[in-house]
């Protein structure tokens, strides 16, 4: 019989690309959605296959003595041939941290000498992520760590620098809490790695290497800043050069049939939005300080509400 460990989705609030550039960033956990492990009748299912795939994975990096994580490595694949597979909500590629949760799921079953998430101490915030950025390299071709430890810890996490991150607290939610944050739907996926690599490529110009370095950096920083405090004027006019900034410089990653709902956004005030994770599709985050208003702009696209601020 399984221990019930349930995982939740996370949501970058802040930070994604600027993370690359040592740009702060802010991830809370999304209870809405969530994975656990169960052993199916059916042996050979699809999550069943990709578990197989991943444990050749982690054999390699084991074997190889490249693993940061000690992992019991004979225990996964035994319980791969009982049938293991992990049943999830989480859609994939909307930038909600599907692989994440995964993750985090195989170190909390797997790992020899876990770090508990219930004690964990500054040091160890790094140590994890640094293991959860080497497991996770698989699904991306390169990660930060980040997604799996939100998802691990369910607590939101403030990045400070690469170093440098802390658990936080989040403004509280008053009964009179017009605004929100809230996810829009674009309805299909998007993919992590082209997305990459488009912006690998971005980087390879001086132009937009200075703009990552200054203005997305300055905006983004200011943002996060403004929100742990629940500062939300500041927060908002920094909101709006941020989308600006984002609309701007990374339009392939934006969907081109959101382009000018994100750019009405920004003329209107009603609501910003920014990418939601890599981008390419999946979902887009948006910041508001008056959703009704805003779910009536946004009334022929498929909302969630995640915070109310």
């Amino acid at each position: 019989m399984i221990k019930e460990s349930l995982f939740y989705s996370k949501i970058l609030l802040f930070g994604e690309y600027g993370i690359i550039q040592d740009a702060m960033g802010l991830s809370i956990p999304y209870n809405f959605y969530k994975g656990k492990f169960h052993f199916a009748d059916d042996r050979y299912s699809e999550s069943n296959e990709h578990l197989r795939t991943y444990y050749t994975y982690l054999s390699y990096l084991d074997t190889s003595g490249e693993a940061v994580a000690k992992l019991d490595l004979q225990a996964f694949k035994k319980d791969i041939q009982l049938g293991i597979s992990f049943d999830s909500s989480i859609p994939q590629g909307f930038g909600v941290g599907s692989s994440g949760a995964l993750v985090a799921a195989i170190y909390d079953k797997y790992a020899v000498n876990k770090i508990d998430p219930e004690n964990v101490n500054k040091g160890e915030l790094s140590v994890l992520k640094a293991i959860f950025g080497q497991m996770e390299s698989h699904f991306h071709g390169k990660s930060s760590g980040l997604d799996p430890l939100i998802c691990y810890l369910n607590l939101p996490v403030v990045i400070k620098s690469k170093e440098d991150l802390d658990t936080v607290g989040l403004p509280m939610q008053t009964a009179d809490s017009k605004g929100a944050i809230f996810l829009l739907n674009t309805q299909s996926p998007g993919e992590t790695q082209p997305m990459v690599q488009i912006f690998m490529e971005k980087m390879k110009e001086q132009g937009f290497r200075n703009m990552m370095k200054t203005e997305l950096r300055k905006y983004n920083d200011e943002c996060i800043k403004s929100f742990l405090k629940g500062d939300f004027n500041p927060l908002f006019g920094n909101l709006k050069h941020l989308s600006a900034l984002l609309l701007q410089n990374f339009s392939p990653m934006i969907p081109p049939a959101f382009r000018e709902v994100w750019r009405t956004g920004i003329e209107t005030g009603d609501y910003y939005l920014k990418l939601c994770g890599s981008g390419g599709g999946g979902y887009i985050l948006g910041f508001t300080r008056d959703y009704e208003k805003a779910q009536k702009q946004l009334s022929s696209y498929e909302l969630e509400l995640v915070h109310r601020i």
